[in-house]
């Protein structure tokens, strides 16, 4: 068994909490309430920019160019495909520029985010790698199940979103990563490290759908 497949089989019952919530459920039946999903999607919104933080930071800690190509590729893909998804949803709804500007983090987003950016400046170029993975692997597997079992919801965004995260490019990205990770990933130390930060993100991303099923707010 390669090492990222040890990753995914360490925290195999929370990563099925996270490929398997109400929230993934519902999206893909349409059943979704829209207001659930939109409190997700401005978190989401809120979070990529600390996205971008850890990927601009790991393509400026890359080992050689061919890694750091990769990076700023996925780093493109994300931004030019769910960017463009978020502005759509923010004029559909009717947001002005001063309330898209005045989105607040809730009590999950903000400890994830904090989390990621010690990630990115304290952390190994293995360490972002594994944060990465931790991310964008559930995902692409929540969204082919979803395809796989041909859900086709009606809702534009929650069909979107689900093709987003099942493209091309999403799937050779993920598969690089694992790669990499595996070859990087030679020590005992590097493996437990690696095991430390895709647990804790498992744990975030199960935080972030349950933030948004359940209105999270601060007290």
């Amino acid at each position: 068994m390669d090492f990222c497949d040890e990753l995914k089989d360490s925290v195999r019952d929370i990563w099925e909490n996270v490929v398997t919530h109400d929230f993934v459920t519902q999206l893909g039946d349409n059943t979704l309430p829209r207001p659930t999903f939109d409190i997700y999607f401005d978190q989401d919104y809120l979070f990529i920019r600390d996205w971008l933080i850890l990927l601009s930071t790991a393509a400026a800690k890359s080992p050689d160019f061919e890694s750091a190509r990769q990076i700023v590729a996925f780093l493109h893909l994300g931004l030019g495909g769910e960017e463009e998804l978020f502005q759509e949803a923010f004029r559909e709804r009717g947001l002005s520029l001063a309330q898209i500007d005045g989105l607040e983090y809730r009590p999950t987003t903000l400890h994830y985010s904090g989390y990621l950016r010690t990630v990115a400046y304290s952390g190994r170029f293995v360490d972002l790698l594994v944060a990465m993975l931790a991310m964008e692997w559930p995902y692409l597997d929540w969204a082919k199940r979803l395809d796989q079992a041909g859900k086709q919801p009606q809702n534009y965004y929650y069909k979107t979103w689900i093709d987003i995260h099942i493209s091309q490019g999403m799937v050779e990205f993920v598969d690089w990563l694992r790669d990499s990770i595996d070859k990087l990933c030679v020590t005992k130390a590097d493996q437990e490290n690696a095991r430390k930060i895709f647990r804790d993100i498992l744990r975030y991303e199960l935080m972030f759908w349950e933030m948004a099923v359940n209105s999270e707010i601060w007290a």
